[in-house]
């Protein structure tokens, strides 16, 4: 019995193995890509948490600071969490230096740690994207979307299609930018960020206005459309091209996809609670929840969608359900793990650098964040104008509520840099798009909602 006990063992410190399939093609030992995946995480919830208290200290939403603090311990700057597809290698990695001075790194072992420590980290923040959208979906309610009115629809619609139209014309034009990347580019322009508005308009007790419940409905149909763009666009990048045909069939599919999930989602609603009232273990609500999600994330993906429309379809079905209260709480702790990895992850992989106007063949990336930033601002301002049968109705105000990108832009920002897409220069101007909108939105709503100033409110036999 010792001799078994001392070579299982062995067998545990020395076994090694070719973790997630190194692109060195070498076995690594897994205990050092195990302590290089540990200081990942450690860089990684450090700047989240500094970044995010500091953001929400400032007045703004924590996930910026989450998004800054990756551009800070990223390649942008301290080159902690370091990515190859990025263009760097591990000799710019200071983790990959850290372990060799603390754990024994041999500078030849040191490519494949890094190539498998940068892959598992790759892998949990698509994990963390997928969990994000899944509780983004929960938080949807349908029923309150259909109850806002076709005001809403029509600014949400006109708040897609302007800057998507404008965004990928003026990439294509004016810049010569690809059809696929401009397409990308585009759809990043979508989306609007529920969260940053709901919280500025509850500060100033705007929440319930007409103009407040008009934007809040309209951002939630935002993410919902600009969901199905990502799904679209994302599905063409791994072509490289545009056909006509796939377009329609994609946006045929990832509608579908979304109606035929609600509609099942009656029928599963039922089984979920039964399921969740038989289980009397830890976890009988969230890991049936889960389950679901991630089968409805393999189905989107193998019809050529993305996983993270599955995860969100999940999450309407089950919003729709007696457990989604207690369901709610049961993921927050695991989205807190979680989804911090793909913030920090998107901000480390984005190089400002290409940014910087000292150096001239970085010029063209600062002027295509200008040009984006003026499309996403404009963009959503004129949504305004849509509203229509609402005499003294703030339209100024529906506008700047429709401003900031936050999360969802950033979701973007992650698909297209993960899927190669983006060049960098592009890579790093939609992330300042989303950066410089999110921080303009909360002061903007506090000048075009003054504190003295009479606001329409609800009242009950209206249409929102």
């Amino acid at each position: 019995m010792p001799l078994i006990n001392t070579v299982d063992v062995t067998i545990f410190t020395k076994f090694t193995i070719p973790l997630l399939a190194s692109s060195t093609n070498e076995s690594v030992d897994n205990t050092i890509v195990v302590a290089a995946v540990l200081l990942s995480l450690v860089v990684i919830y450090l700047a989240s948490k500094l970044g995010g208290e500091l953001s929400n200290k400032l007045g703004f939403p924590p996930v910026l600071g989450e998004l800054v603090g990756g551009v800070v311990v990223g390649t942008s700057v301290l080159h902690l969490l370091v990515f190859p597809e990025g263009g760097t290698d591990s000799s710019s990695s200071l983790i990959m230096s850290f372990l060799q001075i603390t754990a024994g790194l041999t500078p030849e072992a040191t490519p494949a740690v890094f190539a498998a420590q940068s892959e598992v980290i790759s892998v949990l923040a698509e994990l963390g994207v997928i969990i994000l959208l899944f509780e983004i979906g929960l938080e949807s309610n349908l029923k309150d979307l259909m109850e806002v009115g076709i005001q809403a629809f029509v600014v949400a619609v006109v708040g897609v299609a302007v800057p998507f139209a404008a965004g990928t014309a003026g990439l294509m034009i004016i810049f010569g930018i690809a059809p696929v990347p401009a397409i990308f580019a585009g759809a990043a322009l979508t989306a609007t960020s529920i969260g940053i508005t709901s919280r500025v308009l509850s500060e100033i007790g705007r929440l319930n206005s007409k103009e407040g419940q008009i934007i809040l409905g309209a951002a939630v149909i935002d993410d919902i459309l600009g969901i199905i763009v990502l799904a679209v666009v994302a599905s063409l990048a791994k072509d490289g091209a545009v056909d006509l045909g796939k377009v329609i069939y994609l946006i045929a599919s990832a509608t579908g996809f979304i109606i035929g999930a609600v509609i099942l989602g009656n029928i599963f609603n039922k089984s979920f609670v039964a399921i969740a009232d038989i289980l009397k273990t830890r976890g009988g609500v969230v890991i049936p929840a889960f389950i679901f999600a991630f089968i409805m994330s393999y189905l989107a993906d193998i019809i050529n969608l993305e996983a993270i429309l599955g995860a969100f379809a999940a999450g309407l079905v089950l919003e729709e359900t007696e457990k989604r209260k207690e369901l709610q709480k049961q993921v927050i702790p695991i989205a807190d793990m979680l989804v911090p990895i793909f913030f920090v992850a998107v901000g480390a992989k984005t190089d400002l650098v290409v940014l910087n106007p000292a150096i001239p063949t970085n010029r063209e990336g600062l002027v295509m964040a200008t040009f984006l930033i003026t499309i996403a601002i404009i963009g959503k301002v004129i949504t305004g104008l849509a509203v229509f049968g609402q005499p003294g109705i703030n339209r100024l105000a529906i506008g700047v509520g429709m401003i900031p990108r936050g999360e969802v832009g950033l979701v973007f920002a992650g698909v297209g840099a993960a899927s190669g897409v983006l060049s960098k220069p592009l890579g790093a101007a939609i992330i300042m798009m989303v950066i410089i909108t999110t921080f303009l939105a909360p002061p903007l709503l506090r000048v075009v909602f003054p504190q003295g100033e009479s606001s329409v409110g609800l009242d009950s036999t209206s249409e929102v």
